[in-house]
């Protein structure tokens, strides 16, 4: 124990840019490491980029023993000979996953009574690093396989994360293209007793895209963290969006709010995103009463709707770049190829969800660059 506060003190009073080194030196001296590396996960979730060495060889976020770690968010020991053994550890904050800290260590076991240890500082690690990205951008640009666009740049600092767990739900949610995505979004917040999602689908391309999202959403923020009711937060982001824009672009939103006692929602679908439901191994989509996107007319009114989820269930998000795109023959992806996709992945953590429908859509579409932005967000509610 007295090594595992020697090495979290050591995180705690890193300066920002220097996290991986202190978890080094700590693991090293307390722990007789032979070798650490840290990974971190890339904006498309499929490989792990090192940070230590920028130029290095990526790994797989899939076929590889840190993406085991990474998938399974299990501590996975990989046996290197008979006195050597290295352990890859999840670096995860309240279930976003970030990456995979891997410790080789001399005892050829895996060290299997220091995994708790080594967990922990995983998981120190993880806290540390979401702080420190205020102040860096190391680990911002160690996420990178390829460069961002800028429309993308804006959008993903707009997220508030890519997964989310708490003991009365999970989320995940994933964009796609990771490195060019422009106008879709989604945004989440809870609360002691609720949880808000909101599912959003910008018009356009490029900047203007990323623009209309970024004003649509800040205003929603604005609206909830005044305290005011979801339909009034729609109105007031529809009012904000055509003060700008005056009807010329417009944005479509699902907007829920949860109640986490009981499972009770209060809904506003404005536009067109889409959600289907996963209940008792059947599939279906759920319809709600469609409203006029945000900022399409002055002053336009909202109305909340009810929603019941029940505990099991599995909420699927998607946005028109998925239930809309076209085979090379033309045929849409659509509610049948949605609900096959969502029920060959019933058995997925919801942060898995989104990334693997997204590769089924991939292989509708024929290529691997969408036309449009592609938005999956996955939610399992467990209730209290």
């Amino acid at each position: 124990m007295n090594r595992f506060v020697t090495a979290e003190r050591a995180l705690r009073t890193a300066a920002p840019h220097e996290l991986f080194d202190a978890v080094r030196r700590a693991l090293t001296e307390e722990y007789a490491a032979r070798s650490v590396e840290l990974y971190l996960a890339d904006y498309g979730l499929t490989v792990l980029q090192p940070l230590s060495v920028p130029t290095a060889e990526p790994v797989s976020a899939h076929g590889s023993a840190a993406g085991r770690a990474f998938g399974s968010q299990e501590p996975f020991v990989e046996a290197v000979h008979e006195e050597c053994a290295r352990v890859h550890l999840p670096v995860t904050v309240r279930g976003d996953r970030l990456g995979v800290l891997s410790v080789t260590l001399p005892d050829g076991d895996g060290g299997s009574g220091l995994l708790g240890e080594l967990a922990d500082i995983a998981e120190v690690l993880g806290h540390e690093i979401v702080v420190a990205e205020r102040d860096t951008d190391v680990y911002l640009r160690a996420r990178r396989k390829d460069r961002l666009t800028l429309a993308a740049e804006m959008q993903w600092q707009l997220l508030p994360g890519r997964a989310c767990a708490r003991p009365e739900y999970e989320l995940g949610a994933q964009l796609e293209p990771a490195y060019a995505i422009y106008g879709d979004n989604f945004d989440w917040s809870a609360t002691a007793d609720h949880l808000m999602l909101y599912v959003t689908n910008g018009m356009g391309e490029g900047i203007e895209a990323s623009l209309l999202t970024n004003l649509a959403i800040n205003a929603l923020r604005n609206a909830r963290r005044a305290g005011i009711a979801i339909d009034d937060q729609a109105a007031l982001a529809d009012q904000a969006v055509y003060a700008h824009y005056q009807g010329r672009c417009y944005l479509s939103v699902l907007m829920f709010e949860f109640e986490l006692a009981t499972g009770r929602a209060k809904v506003v679908d404005a536009g067109s995103p889409q959600l289907l439901r996963l209940r008792d191994g059947a599939v279906e989509r759920v319809a709600f009463e469609a409203q006029l996107p945000l900022g399409m007319f002055e002053e336009t009114d909202y109305v909340c709707q009810e929603f019941q989820v029940e505990p099991g269930d599995r909420l699927v998000f998607v946005s028109d770049g998925v239930h809309a795109v076209a085979s090379p023959k033309g045929e849409a992806y659509g509610d049948a190829a949605l609900a096959r996709a969502i029920t060959a992945t019933r058995l997925l953590p919801a942060a898995e969800v989104p990334r693997a429908i997204l590769r089924e859509l991939t292989g509708h579409r024929g290529r691997s660059v969408p036309d449009d932005d592609a938005l999956v967000v996955c939610l399992d509610w467990h209730g209290r």
